[in-house]
């Protein structure tokens, strides 16, 4: 049987710290899908199907890496897709408090799936989402932090 793992997040955007891993966690499972769901309590900087296919790009040649927008409870969508595990990165001891819960909260709606909680690459760690959409607002340069090309503002951004 495939080991099908979900890594799930807004990706708003898709950073260097979370391409590391994916290509990590390819090292672990047969497939990964990176799931891109909608939280109800985030507006999006970048528009969900435009972040499908910027990280569809960069995943172009690894048949491993599949992407998949979805609506709903993450460990629904797992049992929809087949997956046993969820994959997430941690940066410190705050990201693992907040994982913790809702990796209890995942195998209380699906006894099945399992957590793997992957320790963030030192120098990715200091980076996240917030500051590089922050930064990309104001017209500052994203590029050292995410791995894609960026050049201006996503279609749907209030700047």
């Amino acid at each position: 049987m495939k080991r099908i793992a979900i890594f799930p997040g807004s990706f708003d955007p898709f950073t260097n710290g979370h391409h590391d891993v994916v290509q990590r966690g390819c090292e672990l499972f047969d497939n990964i899908i990176i799931a891109i769901g909608n939280n109800s309590s985030k507006s999006r900087y970048f528009p969900v199907q435009e972040m499908v296919s910027i990280i569809e790009g960069v995943f172009k040649d690894n048949p491993q890496v599949w992407v998949q927008a979805y609506k709903g409870l993450t460990a629904d969508f797992a049992k929809e897709v087949g997956a046993k595990f969820l994959l997430r990165g941690l940066r410190n001891t705050t990201d693992f408090e907040y994982e913790n819960t809702i990796a209890q909260a995942n195998r209380h709606v699906n006894p099945e799936l399992e957590t793997v909680f992957l320790i963030t690459s030192p120098t990715l760690a200091a980076i996240n989402s917030s500051i590089i959409r922050e930064i990309h607002r104001f017209g500052g340069n994203v590029q050292d932090f995410i791995p894609f090309h960026l050049s201006s503002l996503p279609s749907n951004s209030p700047g």
